[in-house]
């Protein structure tokens, strides 16, 4: 037990764990639990510290909250048990707790001044003002079911801790040295001559013999398994599915059309520029130019501007902010210039490039969408009592297909399909409504069992029911022969591919060169410069990146290319970034390693001390606290 809170204890961010005894009452409020103590009986105890089972349920509390606002719901005990909450609680008390002993064994001590600073900084127990509120302490404390002396001994007991923490891990910064290796590590560049050998390389690979390909199969039997396999009926009851279309009447189709008009109208629409000036006088000045027969593209050159300066956009008429601006630019015929229009933030004058004229959509073209909108929303009236009617011929014991058939309803079967929707043949079942939901359904029921409806949207059903089932099997070798012979002669070239790149990396690793090998196998020897651990390569897969750089430069390697291939390379340089020091790191992946140093020291100092001071765990306090 005690190996398993260390195990969990580490990695952690030594600051935020170890203040986990704080009662941050503000962030995380008040647990109904809280009323009272629970029982006298320590959870953990390390030499003469220990842990209430008070402080291991508000932690237990804090740290299924904190998860719960992760997920957005509340978590369950039993999600909290499978997420193993209580060796995570435990083990962060349980290094706390050590930490406590640790401070007792030193002598350290803490002043009562200091400890009512520190008392008084809490904001759970600051009024409106940011002060200190003496009624709200009391107040917030007896909600929590803890004395005042508790709340001062644990306040205490955090400082305590603070001072071994500090005096450990506390400005701790990753040496030169190490910076400037990482930076190094991160920056060097690798030139490679290589080779690529696709599959094609090895050859035809003829078939096997029966007793290879029974000798196969054998040992993959569970991968040519036959899945179970269900029989599924269901009947669907959607607005569109009952939507009688020629009910719908032309008289209807015409009215909606008129009440609608706006629907089946695209407004006209204009592309406009805008010139703007400083003041009226130099706005009128500008017209006056034009007047005389300057072009409008001509104050924008004088203006310094290009045409994409002073385009708008777009616009229909409502659209544009300012109606002085919309009217001016409506009024003006395509290629046309406003006079000195005053808009919100001074004089312009517009100029419309092109005009999209208003387009209604006849009602011949409109009318195939109108009677379906139509007739679908008549249908959706009639879906109650559809549904009553399924629902209590069901009931009465009629069989889905005959309920169906007396409402004039659509029963479908699905001969047989596996859980991921796929039929005996390996392809999908085409037209499945609602997959995602029906099929876990059917897996989860048994044959003949009426099951609930599936809800679809507001006003939608689907009734399901599983007729019969297939159960999982072995298939024999002749019904999967094909597959099995396509597999292991995959196999085969892969195994072969592997033997003979092999054998080149040793020649290479003998003296030979790419070059010899590339002219022997008539391949084309390729370069690749400037590859880097980090890098990306379309050419080179990650495994290839990684084998590259996993020895000093001139060696030799092989790796899997990007498209499945195998790579003979030879690493020909290695460059290291020029002027590479301390700084050359990013400050966050700094901070990062200063930061990961500090846990560092820090765990070898809670793992000393629960060695020094062993952590005794009393699982009954443990289950009584829970159980409260």
């Amino acid at each position: 037990m005690l190996d398993s809170l260390r195990n969990a204890a580490r990695s952690w961010v030594a600051k935020l764990l170890l203040g986990v005894l704080v009662l941050s009452f503000g962030a995380w409020g008040i647990a109904d639990v809280f009323r009272a103590d629970i029982g006298g009986n320590a959870v953990l105890s390390s030499g003469s510290s220990e842990v209430t089972p008070t402080q291991f349920r508000l932690a237990y509390d804090r740290q299924i909250q904190m998860l719960s606002q992760q997920f957005g719901q509340r978590l369950t005990r039993d999600q909290a048990q499978a997420f193993g909450i209580t060796n995570q609680v435990l083990a962060q008390l349980g290094a706390g707790v050590v930490l406590d002993e640790g401070a007792r064994q030193m002598k350290l001590g803490l002043s009562e001044d200091r400890l009512l600073q520190l008392t008084a900084q809490d904001p759970a127990f600051q009024n409106a003002s940011g002060q200190f509120d003496k009624t709200r302490f009391v107040d917030v404390l007896r909600q929590a079911g803890m004395r005042p002396e508790d709340y001062l001994k644990e306040r205490g007991d955090i400082a305590l801790r603070q001072q071994i923490v500090e005096a450990v891990a506390d400005g701790v910064k990753a040496p030169a040295t190490l910076l400037k290796a990482m930076a190094l590590y991160q920056g060097e560049s690798r030139t490679i001559d290589y080779i690529t050998l696709p599959l094609s390389s090895v050859g035809e690979i003829p078939n096997p013999s029966d007793a290879e390909l029974k000798t196969y199969f054998d040992a993959h039997l569970a991968e040519y398994r036959a899945p179970e396999y269900r029989k599924i009926t269901y009947v669907k009851l959607a607005p569109e599915d009952i939507a009688k279309l020629s009910s719908v009447t032309p008289e209807e189709i015409k009215d909606y059309y008129d009440k609608n008009i706006a629907r089946y109208t695209t407004p006209e629409s204009r592309a406009i520029q805008q010139l703007a000036f400083p003041d009226e006088a130099a706005a009128k000045a500008a017209q006056a130019k034009i007047a005389a027969g300057t072009s409008f593209d001509d104050l924008v050159k004088e203006q310094g501007k290009t045409l994409q300066d002073v385009t708008l956009g777009t616009y229909t008429k409502d659209t544009l902010p300012e109606k002085p601006v919309a009217e001016a630019a409506f009024a003006l015929p395509e290629g046309g210039v406003s006079g000195v229009v005053n808009g919100a933030f001074g004089p312009v004058i517009l100029r419309v490039t092109a005009i999209t004229p208003q387009k209604v959509t006849p009602l011949a073209e409109a009318e195939t969408d109108i009677r379906k909108a139509l007739a679908v929303s008549a249908a959706t009236k009639e879906i109650p009592a559809l549904h009553d009617g399924f629902e209590d011929a069901r009931s009465s014991g009629t069989s889905m297909a005959d309920a169906a058939s007396k409402l004039n309803l659509k029963a479908v079967t699905i001969a047989a399909v596996d859980k991921d929707g796929n039929g005996p043949d390996g392809k999908a079942v085409a037209d499945i409504p609602e997959q995602g939901r029906l099929l876990p359904g059917a897996f989860q029921t048994d044959a003949g069992v009426d099951n609930d409806a599936l809800p679809l949207g507001n006003n939608g059903y689907l009734w399901y029911q599983v007729d019969s089932i297939t159960p999982a099997r072995d298939r024999a070798l002749d019904e999967v022969k094909d597959k099995v012979i396509a597999q292991w002669k995959a196999e085969q070239a892969q195994k072969k591919l592997a033997d003979k790149v092999g054998e080149l990396k040793k020649r290479l690793d003998g003296g030979a060169t790419i070059d010899a090998l590339a002219g022997e196998l008539q391949l084309q020897k390729q370069t690749k410069r400037g590859i880097t651990r980090t890098g990306k390569d379309t050419e080179l897969s990650p495994d290839a990146v990684s084998q590259v750089f996993s020895g000093p430069n001139g060696m030799a390697g092989i790796a899997p290319a990007a498209d499945g291939s195998q790579i003979v390379f030879k690493v020909i340089d290695a460059v290291e970034p020029a002027s590479t020091g301390p700084d050359s790191l990013p400050e966050n992946e700094r901070k990062a390693i200063d930061a990961r140093l500090s846990d560092d020291l820090l765990d070898q100092l809670v793992a000393k001390f629960q060695t020094e001071f062993p952590v005794k765990v009393n699982q009954t306090a443990v289950e009584r606290a829970l159980a409260y």
